[in-house]
């Protein structure tokens, strides 16, 4: 068959023969069509809202919208958010949003990865002016948009990331007490009410609170009408910012009275009249505004307490008193009146007093607030009149070395029974050493009698050397404080040291 030329090759190939072995390349052109290789390639999915110039304009509010910004791109002459510090991703979606009327909004973005959102103003790409930005770094993304102006959003991850997110931009209404007149009542005590100052605002007339000269003018109104006369305290709390309360009365924005005011988080009390209406302002400061929870109570009331000095006095102390009472209403005290228990008083918040004998006095502090709410405590201060002296100290004239003598100091007690330690010490160059201590009773005894503390005391080379030797008494009290300790100390006359040699 492969012999010679097949007919059927004779237009369309070439036959080489082989030993037998055949090989045929023939041309398919037309005979044989073949398929083109066909490579599956993903088209990119840039999102429309890519580039500034294809912003989404944004109608109306509450705007949401899901992009997916894993194929976005920074374009040429765009400018990361600057809250980003050089960690956004570069993928970038824009939105564009044009306020018919001046108000507060909120910008939020809800996605898988970190996530910054700059807010800015401009004609152009090249010509923006920042805003707000926020990112994982802080910041935030609600402000005060003006009526008239264009804002656009430039919307981007963080640390690489990217992927399909959600863009919400939401009007923030102001607060229902946001004036005045719309002022919330309040009917009972205890309240609580949280607000949102964020798109507060101050109307015409509207007072400034006097406590603090930087309030940022978004303020929110309550009203309270006691039924019975009493004080009373708002507050607020949970708030992230400095916040200030001041309360007046009047009967419209424009002729109020201030009653009182406090800043930095602190009690605004004072003393409510029944059947008087009080208005509280609650404002931010330095700027600052959000959600907070104001608070009105009846204000607790004060704490007295006090201590003294000395804790253990005689009839020769001066007793120094200390008013340390705490006023959780923050108003602090009028008056500081005191009773000692010997039928003597006083008044004020640091007031002295002495005993004249030993007894133990029931001493009362009476405390009233400049709003009149009172408190009163009372302790005892036991007067012991503690006093021991060494009122004899027998040493020997002379002494030889290796001489064992006695030593006696003689302690006295003029008042009590008490336990007493002397110390016994003698001269050496340079000082005192110490020779030993005894402690034992000392009891009153008639007539000045004393109790001896009986000390044996050998002489040494030493003493011999330096020729003499000076000893020394100190008498204490166990558990007491001598009230005259400068008779707790004697000196003894020199005894005379030999060497013992004839």
């Amino acid at each position: 068959m492969f012999g010679r030329f097949h007919p059927l090759f004779t237009q369309t190939g070439v036959l080489f023969g082989l030993a037998g072995l055949a090989t045929v390349v023939a041309s398919c052109a037309r005979e044989l069509p073949v398929e083109p290789r066909r490579i599956a390639i993903s088209p990119q999915l840039v999102p429309s809202n890519d580039n500034f110039g294809g912003a989404t304009a944004i109608a109306g509010l509450p705007f949401v919208d899901n992009v997916d910004i894993t194929d976005a791109t920074l374009e040429t002459g765009e400018t990361p958010p600057f809250c980003a510090f050089g960690n956004a991703t570069g993928r970038t979606v824009w939105y564009s949003f044009t306020p018919s009327q001046t108000g507060w909004v909120s910008a939020t973005i809800n996605a898988g990865f970190n996530t910054v959102v700059a807010v800015d103003t401009g004609s152009s790409l090249t010509s923006l002016i920042p805003v707000v930005c926020r990112s994982v770094f802080g910041g935030t993304s609600t402000f005060q948009a003006l009526g008239g102006t264009t804002y656009y959003f430039q919307v981007d991850g963080m640390f690489g990331g990217a992927g399909a997110l959600e863009f919400r931009l939401e009007a923030i209404p102001p607060p229902p007490n946001d004036d005045f007149a719309n002022a919330t009542p309040i009917s009972a005590l205890p309240y609580s009410n949280t607000v949102d100052l964020t798109a507060a605002s101050r109307e015409a007339g509207e007072p400034t609170p006097s406590c603090f000269f930087s309030s940022s003018g978004r303020t929110a109104w309550y009203s309270f009408t006691p039924v019975e006369s009493r004080s009373i305290s708002g507050s607020v709390v949970n708030a992230a910012f400095s916040t200030v309360v001041a309360v007046y009365t009047g009967t419209s924005v424009d002729h109020l009275t201030e009653v009182s005011c406090r800043a930095f988080g602190g009690l605004v009390t004072f003393r409510a009249e029944a059947g008087t209406t009080y208005y509280f302002q609650v404002d931010g400061l330095f700027g600052q505004a959000g959600p907070l929870e104001f608070r009105l109570d009846v204000t607790p009331l004060p704490v007295a307490n006090f201590s003294f000095f000395p804790f253990d006095p005689s009839v020769f102390d001066v007793v120094q008193f200390f008013d340390q009472s705490f006023d959780p209403g923050g108003v602090g005290f009028q008056v500081e009146q005191w009773s000692f228990g010997d039928g003597t008083t006083g008044t004020g918040g640091f007031p002295t007093h002495q005993y004249a004998a030993d007894g133990d006095y029931t001493v009362r502090l009476a405390v009233t607030t400049f709003d009149g709410r009172t408190a009163s405590t009372s302790q005892t201060v036991h007067v012991r009149t503690h006093d021991v002296a060494i009122t004899k100290f027998s040493v020997p004239n002379a002494a030889s070395a290796g001489q064992t003598r006695r030593i006696v100091v003689g302690i006295s007690s003029k008042r009590y029974s008490e336990t007493v330690n002397v110390q016994l010490l003698k001269s050496v160059p340079g000082g005192y050493q110490s020779v030993g201590s005894l402690t034992q009773s000392v009891p009153v005894r008639p007539g000045g009698r004393t109790t001896d503390f009986a000390f044996s005391y050998t002489f040494t080379a030493d003493d011999a050397r330096v020729g003499k030797v000076t000893f020394k008494a100190s008498a204490g009290i166990f558990g007491a404080r001598d009230a005259l300790p400068a008779d707790n100390e004697a000196i003894a006359p020199p005894t005379t040291v030999n060497d013992g040699t004839p």
